[in-house]
């Protein structure tokens, strides 16, 4: 065993600083700040429970301890590797004096070179060897993923060079200790770029010129993650290219290195990301060589149920000010408009010229006001909290930015396909329009199911459009998406290029949350997208409505005996928290009441749905027009212009089941009754 996992076990036997005689390991065990790329972790809590830096040490050492070399080659990369990190380590108060001495702890490879300096003297051609090691470790890997020029790794062929080595002992050399950095991270990892690397490994021992190093090159590294996250980055650029220029922007900065970059950007689009290098290229001073995103990354990231996620709100809210960004005024030089809730920060710290940190920063009451959002999540507040944060930035709440559950939200919407799949039989024409697409099992279908349709799905969501671009990308679909508002098709759907209009439980949603003309719950949102979809449509065309039904006659009553011993109390918070309408209940007796029958369904569809989807479902009015009720709306409304190919109502698959074990519903002479109808097909024509 290694003499440094040997040090390590001894360490965690005894969980005592004082028994820690290595320095590198004293300076490991003491770190009192979490100095990690938040890529490599699952979930915040456990910077908290564990060692990060510590855990990756050894598992470099344990990768070294199995490999078959020689005894100097072992010796050398062991001191390097067990060295490499101590920049992340130490105390708050050695931290604030080794940035006095003009460490760049900030620059975890200089800083670590640094302190080996310090505590060894490298006065002799081993000791100068590994200093050399530790200032470039790790190097090559981040020219992997564009963080830093080529150029960056060139000292090592000094070593060559001055005959320290031969180029085949670099070559081992470099490769072993490359090995141990990449594969600690992941195996699959190392797997991925070992031909790469040796490729790099072999032209600094030989003082060759790889291939790659243009500009380009470097900005498709940098978007690794956007790539496999379904970003066709190559393409993108080539549409960006007349009026970003963002490889100009990248060529004033080829000498730079940039840290953690891609964990705080590679969420935003390739157009934000360029103008946040646009903005850098134009400020970064002179003497500054790395630019650094650590605290835009630390700033991004919060635990939602045990798992990292990316704090969405602020997310929209940088993607908002990027937005008013021009590419002509940060070509010119000329600084974005200040926004008095958040600005953009380039600053550097005392001690260390050579470094800036980039950040977004915003005001004391937009933190607060963001915090309170998390922390709102799972209350009915959240709503509330979500609008003030809106309305403290002058953006228009987009009602489907469900923000931290979206993906588990996409995910349920998917699980209809069934229903959805009635919807087909009604399709007309060669394109199909899809309203709110959700996780997309609509324009699954449609490409599935009739391949020679064109499906295009809109949407208002942010959220939506990039997961399902995603999708999209990594899947291979056909089918299309695109931003746009529902009651304004035609500012982005031209008269007459679709033939079929899909609202598939769409509707409901813009009745309860888009407050047209001052009011939620307003029919006269419905109208408006109707009419908007009709604006478009061309004669022959067609609406399709699949959506929530009230149950007639309207008189009806029911009474729910609740099965569970919370469930009086679900309701009394339902009532208290519903905004479409009263909630009306007379209570029969401790786990009885009665109520009118489609106030009765109204409850049980969010109860249906459980604690998880409370906040979201008390929102919503899933049932706001009888089948009556509907058709004479829709003749208000559209008059003429269609008629009412078909119209039925039924019971949605499911609720039954879920709702068997929870209550026992009844009339209100206690029969048995079946639950009523839930859900509407309604087609139209254009006439």
């Amino acid at each position: 065993m290694l003499d440094t996992l040997a040090a390590i076990e001894q360490y965690r036997q005894h969980e005592v600083d004082g028994t820690v005689t290595e320095r590198w390991l004293s300076y490991l065990v003491s770190a009192e700040e979490r100095v990690v790329n938040l890529e490599r972790v699952s979930t915040l809590r456990e910077l908290n429970e564990a060692n990060p830096v510590l855990d990756y040490v050894e598992r470099t050492l344990r990768i070294l301890d199995q490999l078959r070399v020689s005894y100097w080659l072992r010796d050398i990369v062991e001191e390097t590797l067990c060295w490499a990190e101590t920049a992340k380590g130490g105390t708050a108060r050695q931290r604030i004096r080794w940035q006095e001495d003009g460490i760049n702890l900030f620059v975890h490879n200089e800083g670590s070179a640094a302190l080996y300096e310090r505590a060894v003297s490298v006065d002799g051609e081993r000791e100068r060897l590994v200093a050399l090691l530790i200032r470039t470790h790790g190097l090559l890997g981040q020219f992997l993923r564009g963080e830093v020029p080529f150029a960056d790794n060139l000292p090592l062929a000094d070593v060559v060079a001055q005959g320290t080595l031969s180029p085949e002992e670099l070559k081992s050399t470099l490769l072993v200790l490359n090995r141990c950095i990449i594969e600690a991270v992941s195996p699959q990892l190392w797997q991925q770029v070992r031909d790469e690397l040796s490729v790099l490994v072999h032209a600094i021992a030989y003082g060759e010129q790889p291939q790659g190093l243009d500009v380009q090159s470097r900005i498709l590294r940098l978007r690794t993650g956007s790539e496999a996250r379904g970003e066709n980055t190559l393409e993108r650029l080539a549409e960006l290219s007349e009026e970003a220029r963002i490889e100009q922007v990248f060529q004033r900065l080829e000498q730079h290195t940039f840290w953690y970059v891609e964990a705080a950007l590679q969420d935003f689009s390739l157009e934000e990301f360029g103008k946040v290098f646009a903005l850098i290229a134009r400020l970064v001073p002179a003497e500054v060589k790395h630019i650094s995103f650590e605290r835009l990354m630390n700033s991004l990231y919060y635990d939602y149920k045990g798992v990292k996620k990316i704090n969405l709100y602020k997310k929209r809210m940088i993607e908002k000010y990027l937005s008013d960004w021009s590419w002509e005024a940060l070509h010119a030089g000329e600084p974005p408009a200040d926004s008095p809730h958040l600005q953009c920060e380039l600053v550097t710290e005392p001690h260390i010229a050579d470094t800036v940190f980039f950040n977004f920063q915003f005001s004391a009451a937009a933190e607060k006001l963001i915090e309170f959002c998390v922390e709102a999540e799972k209350s009915p507040l959240y709503e509330k909290a979500v609008l003030m944060l809106y309305d403290l930035f002058g953006l228009r709440r987009d009602a489907y930015d469900r923000f931290h559950n979206e993906e588990s939200y996409l995910a349920t919407m998917n699980q209809s396909v069934d229903y959805k799949r009635l919807l087909l039989r009604y399709v007309t024409g060669n394109t199909v329009l899809d309203i709110g697409p959700g996780g997309g099992v609509m324009l699954d279908l449609l490409e599935q199911e009739m391949p020679d349709r064109r499906a295009i799905g809109i949407d208002i969501s942010e959220n939506v459009i990039e997961a399902l671009e995603r999708r999209r990308r990594l899947e291979g679909h056909r089918w299309e998406v695109m931003k746009g508002d529902a009651l304004a098709l035609k500012e982005t759907i031209e008269q007459g290029s679709v033939d079929t209009i899909l609202f598939s439980s769409i509707l409901h949603e813009l009745y309860s949350y888009i407050p047209l003309n001052g009011r939620k719950f307003n029919l006269d949102t419905v109208a408006a997208a109707l009419l908007s979809a009709c604006d478009v449509l061309p004669s022959g065309g067609r609406i399709i409505i699949r959506d929530g039904i009230m149950t007639e006659p309207t008189v009806q009553q029911r009474r729910i005996t609740f099965l569970e011993p919370d469930g009086m109390a679900a309701l009394e918070r339902y009532a208290r928290d519903f905004q479409g309408r009263a909630i009306r209940y007379e209570v029969r007796d401790e786990q009885t009441v009665q109520m009118p029958v489609n106030d009765a369904m109204e409850f049980l569809y969010t109860y249906t749905w459980g604690e998880e989807a409370y906040v979201h479902e008390v929102q919503e009015q899933f049932g706001y027009l009888t089948p009556t009720g509907y058709r004479e709306f829709i003749e208000n409304t559209l008059g003429e212009q269609v008629r009412v190919v078909h119209l039925e109502a039924f019971l949605q698959q499911g609720y039954t089941e879920a709702l068997e074990h929870r209550v026992r519903i009844t009339d209100e002479w206690e029969m048995p009754v079946p639950l009523p109808d839930s859900t509407c097909i309604i087609v139209l024509e254009k006439v």
